[in-house]
């Protein structure tokens, strides 16, 4: 009886502190992410209670800016639902759509759920085929979500509303398999998540080895995301390219390449593959583990050992990693040089020190959160690095 006292005690505690976010009637957990045709199509997913399962769908029209959203325009999708059991051993609905035929540069209103529960109308706008895009890149979150990276992921949108989507380098949580973690991810994304499309790679913290030791991703990672499955067999949704008007986004897995031999030889292959027949403008690797480190004994030689090559062979433009929950940035390329500029950053409260040995940093920071906006128009492209309370730290600029 003691503990199960103790047990019930812990468990209640737990909800009064907001640490579990259980499914409910209505629709939560709604996310837009990027697909491979960005002018036409969005993915979208939610999640609902099992009782709520059955005939979820999502409303779509184009935004006319009238109060009235029962148009002309007004088009249904039904869901893809499966059935998820959490670590908590709580079962919840998971709905997927794919919106498409969607016209290229227009705003849209959507909703999802079924009649008597519904989520709110959202607002997104499809990619409109020119030259420029921008979007805002966050390192490592990982910890404390809703007390400490809030903020900041908040305060990201609030400097750069006119972003068309937001990149996520790895480790958007600390313990895999853990809903209540993810329940906080998705707090912290309350209203940016459902209107800004997301892209996002997987870091060793969403990483577990099964009973038979198999190294084995998040199983919340495929319920609740949407990503393109266009990368190496086996490794859908977490290594995969999309193109985005003049820009090319290569998402790598490294935390398989750093442990599956196999993996990270079939990962480099498919690369090459992908920048040798690359007819966009510029190029963006988004990866969790840095090529150079910031930290003594990091050097992720199993990576930058085969990969680092090809970044430079094919003139990939920048990297965008986590994993070291420092900042740093190297030089900028020189004339006619086609190194790529390296990026580390971290918008979540987790800090490390850096090395000073580390000779490759041209600019750095360490215990402070920061994140990063990213314009490209036709041949520029302009980065720019902000602390938690908006203020430029670091920025560079790059022609073609």
């Amino acid at each position: 009886m003691k503990y199960i006292a103790i047990f019930i005690f812990l468990f209640a505690y737990g909800i009064a502190q907001g640490q579990t976010y259980p499914a409910g009637q209505e629709p939560d957990r709604v996310i837009l992410n990027l697909t491979t045709d960005a002018q036409h199509t969005q993915a979208v997913n939610w999640r609902t209670t099992v009782a709520q399962a059955e005939g979820q769908i999502a409303q779509l029209r184009i935004e006319n800016n009238s109060p009235d959203f029962q148009d002309s325009s007004l088009r249904v999708f039904k869901a893809k639902t499966t059935f998820f059991t959490d670590n908590e051993k709580r079962q919840s609905a998971y709905h997927a759509v794919e919106l498409t035929e969607l016209e290229s540069g227009t705003v849209y209103n959507y909703r999802v759920g079924k009649e008597g529960a519904w989520s709110e109308w959202f607002q997104f706008k499809t990619a409109d085929g020119t030259d420029q895009v921008s979007f805002i890149y966050l390192g490592d979150a990982q910890n404390d979500l809703r007390s400490r990276w809030t903020r900041v992921y908040r305060k990201a949108l609030q400097t750069f509303p006119e972003a068309d989507f937001v990149i996520h380098a790895g480790d958007l949580i600390n313990r895999n398999n853990t809903d209540a973690e993810w329940g906080e991810w998705f707090y912290a994304g309350t209203g940016i998540n459902s209107s800004y499309p997301q892209v996002m790679v997987p870091g060793n913290h969403e990483y577990f080895r099964d009973e038979e030791k198999k190294l084995t991703l998040d199983p919340h990672w495929q319920q609740q995301f949407n990503l393109p499955t266009n990368g190496v067999a086996g490794l859908e949704e977490s290594n995969y390219y999309m193109d985005y008007g003049p820009l090319r986004i290569i998402a790598l897995n490294t935390q398989v390449i750093m442990l599956d031999s196999a993996y990270r030889k079939a990962q480099a292959i498919w690369l090459e593959n992908i920048l040798k027949d690359n007819k966009q403008k510029w190029t963006i690797i988004v990866c969790h583990h840095p090529v150079y480190s910031t930290s003594k004994s990091r050097d992720n030689f199993q990576f930058s050992g085969l990969f680092q090559p090809l970044f430079e062979k094919y003139g990939v433009d920048l990297l965008l990693q986590g994993h070291d929950h420092t900042y740093a940035r190297s030089p900028l390329p020189q004339k006619n040089e086609k190194k790529p500029v390296y990026l580390v950053s971290v918008s979540g409260p987790k800090m490390y020190e850096i090395d000073p040995q580390k000779d490759w940093m041209e600019k750095s920071a360490e215990n402070t959160q920061l994140y990063q906006t990213i314009t490209i128009d036709n041949n520029q492209l302009q980065f720019k690095t902000y602390t938690a309370d908006g203020k430029c730290y670091d920025q560079f600029e790059l022609n073609k």
